[in-house]
């Protein structure tokens, strides 16, 4: 490991809030292909590097599970298409942007399949951009709702959630044909989910834990009408 490298993740875990920093489309590749232990999520678009450190806290941990129990619940009572949860993957549009977002949703055909002696990451040249994808906002919340969600608008992902874990709410934007988001009350990559009820979800985890809260938002959409 470079001492580059090694100072920016050093700062990166002291701050415990990423920064964003000037940089070029070889700079990240120099982070993306370190083979260092540490785990590190990159993001990176137009001139601008963001390196956050993958250690995940309880509360972090809990909701990023707690969403994806959510999309197999959904998926479970409406399978009128397939889908499939890619959360924390690498996205990359080579010498342009590149994310890991904390969930990844991909609904209906096209989903990316690994095929061996290729790199573990999502190209986008090759495959069709995520329905969804979202950020667990436990510290995070400032650039969330900033520069990451530029940065998805300028991937042009249909559809953005931003997991606000202090506040217990979730803040959902559709792209709009000016690509840029705008706020949103229902989900399209859901269709029909109201996004009231994640905050409640969101609520049931003062209580109790995300299994219970994931149990609850089941009974909550059984009596849904998504056609």
């Amino acid at each position: 490991m470079t001492a580059s490298i090694l100072t920016a993740i050093q700062e990166a875990d002291t701050l415990h809030i990423p920064q964003w920093q000037p940089a070029t489309w070889e700079d990240y590749l120099r982070y993306r292909d370190d083979p260092t232990p540490e785990r590190m999520r990159l993001f990176f678009n137009g001139n601008s590097l963001l390196i956050a450190i993958s250690s995940e806290g309880i509360n972090h941990a809990r909701v990023s599970d707690l969403f994806t129990l959510l999309f197999g619940c959904w998926f479970s009572q409406f399978a009128l298409k397939t889908a499939e949860s890619l959360g924390r993957c690498l996205l990359e549009k080579p010498n342009q942007r590149a994310a890991a977002p904390d969930l990844v949703l991909y609904v209906g055909e096209g989903v990316p399949q690994w095929q061996e002696g290729e790199p573990r990451r999502i190209d986008l040249t090759q495959w069709r951009v995520p329905d969804l994808v979202g950020e667990i906002s436990d510290t995070t919340l400032a650039t969330d709702l900033d520069e990451k969600k530029k940065l998805y608008a300028d991937l042009e992902i249909p559809e953005y959630w931003v997991i606000d874990v202090l506040g217990k709410r979730a803040i959902a934007f559709r792209l709009q044909p000016d690509k840029k988001y705008q706020q949103c009350v229902y989900s399209v990559a859901l269709k029909g989910l109201p996004i009231p009820l994640l905050d409640q979800t969101l609520e049931r985890l003062v209580e109790g834990t995300n299994i219970s809260a994931a149990s609850w938002f089941a009974q909550q959409i059984a009596g849904l009408n998504v056609e």
